[in-house]
């Protein structure tokens, strides 16, 4: 497996990396287009204001997966990687974590004001729990794939499908302890957390830091890829 990239700025779109993150790619926009569908359904259903955010989420990650799709399909059938486009792409990431964080941050503060209690949503939960098991993976798939192949982008879409993992778990926790005790408050909470979160790595990938998220100590793919990746402030 190749894991240096064609040059230090570069991403290197020739190896098997880059093929693997245009599967995960599709995998998340066909993954999320569900789960959106069923999520916000379900939400509407139940009144269940963070399984609808839940499934607004996932249409924001479908249009980060197209945004990366399109930029490696394009690069892997000969042209040449575009550092402008890719510095554009990320910021457009970027603005989708702020849209998050705004969005929770508003209905948490909403439903803390209200006390509004929505109905159990069993399908919410398990929609959630099996979210909890597949986004981590795919971020990690991703983020192993981005460093091997030296792509920022990569590695930010990666970090928003890591984002996505903990919204799934906190989503799940709110809607389970609804179901089980009554409790309201713990939802909009874990949402002001992942709010938090969300601004972090928007502001990282705004300024095309997310490369580095993490350590990039622990992934060390290869002596050159590690430089490449990790020349913005790796420690």
């Amino acid at each position: 497996m190749s894991t240096t990239p064609t040059s230090a700025t570069t991403p290197d779109v020739t190896g098997p990396a880059a093929h693997r993150a245009v599967r995960y790619a599709k995998f998340t926009i066909g993954y999320n287009v569900v789960e959106g569908i069923i999520a916000i359904s379900a939400g509407a259903v139940a009144g269940a204001v963070s399984l609808i955010g839940f499934g607004i989420d996932s249409g924001i990650e479908v249009a980060a997966a197209v945004v990366v799709l399109v930029r490696l399909l394009a690069e892997i059938k000969g042209g040449e990687p575009d550092e402008a486009k890719e510095r554009r792409a990320l910021k457009f990431i970027a603005l989708t974590f702020f849209a998050l964080a705004a969005y929770v941050t508003v209905e948490g503060v909403r439903d803390l004001i209200s006390g509004e209690k929505p109905d159990t949503s069993i399908v919410g939960i398990i929609l959630t729990g099996v979210s909890i098991v597949i986004m981590p993976w795919l971020a990690r798939a991703k983020r192993k794939a981005g460093l091997e192949m030296n792509s920022r982008l990569v590695v930010a879409d990666a970090a928003e499908t890591k984002l996505c993992a903990w919204l799934s778990v906190s989503t799940f926790a709110g809607l389970l302890a609804f179901a089980l005790f009554g409790w309201t408050w713990l939802d909009p909470v874990a949402g002001f957390v992942i709010a938090a979160f969300a601004i972090m790595e928007g502001k990282e990938a705004w300024e095309g830091e997310l490369v580095c998220d993490d350590g990039c100590e622990d992934d060390k793919p290869s002596a050159a890829s590690e430089k490449s990746s990790c020349s913005d402030g790796c420690k």
